[in-house]
């Protein structure tokens, strides 16, 4: 792809829910977002933001019951559309990592742009429950749905942090970085796949 056409943008309707996800992976950090979960909105505004991906996001579900397909359903599409603007991957750095600090809280992230999934993730213990609407429990289960789709390879790791807000927040923010990182050009590697294997 050009890098003007590093744009992904999928679909997802069920029963639960309807997602449509839009992302430019050379944009400016422009978001749109609405899942009808505010905290999640603020996630997802971090992620471009600091990706500098033009990202938007708009989720209908079934909120009555809970906030948990809303959230999962958007990481899956999110994941399915960051796997399509990659296109063949020629070029990019594949590899990123983030460490970002959040006053008490560190989170530390390493992504692999590998075409193969998987996730690593460790955060403190005994967190806060809820923020706001947001489970708390559901930051590990966003990661494994875009992980799933995205086909990367994941690392997060919080060795430290008090604040659950803070907890999360620097996950997204380091995670940004460091796809943006990953998926960015590597002027020396113009058309070039960063594997051994010749595919990724």
């Amino acid at each position: 792809m050009t890098r003007e056409g590093r744009i992904g943008r999928v679909e997802r309707t069920t029963k639960e829910t309807s997602v449509v996800v839009e992302i430019d992976l050379d944009g400016t950090g422009r978001t749109d977002i609405s899942t009808g979960v505010g905290f999640y909105d603020h996630m997802l505004d971090q992620l471009g933001r600091h990706g500098l991906f033009d990202l938007t996001v708009k989720t209908d579900g079934d909120l009555h019951i809970d906030s948990h397909h809303t959230i999962e359903d958007t990481a899956l599409a999110l994941g399915a559309a960051f796997k399509q603007a990659l296109g063949d991957k020629t070029g990019i750095y594949r590899f990123g990592n983030c460490t970002v600090p959040l006053d008490e809280s560190l989170a530390q992230v390493t992504v692999d742009l590998s075409g193969r999934p998987y996730l690593v993730h460790t955060e403190p213990e005994n967190m806060a429950p809820m923020i706001g609407a947001y489970d708390t429990t559901m930051t590990r289960h966003i990661l494994e749905s875009f992980v799933a789709q995205a086909q990367i390879a994941l690392h997060v790791h919080v060795p430290y942090g008090r604040n659950a807000h803070h907890i999360v927040e620097c996950q997204f923010k380091a995670l940004a970085r460091a796809l943006r990182y990953a998926s960015e050009r590597d002027p020396r590697a113009a058309g070039i796949l960063p594997s051994t294997k010749g595919a990724l």
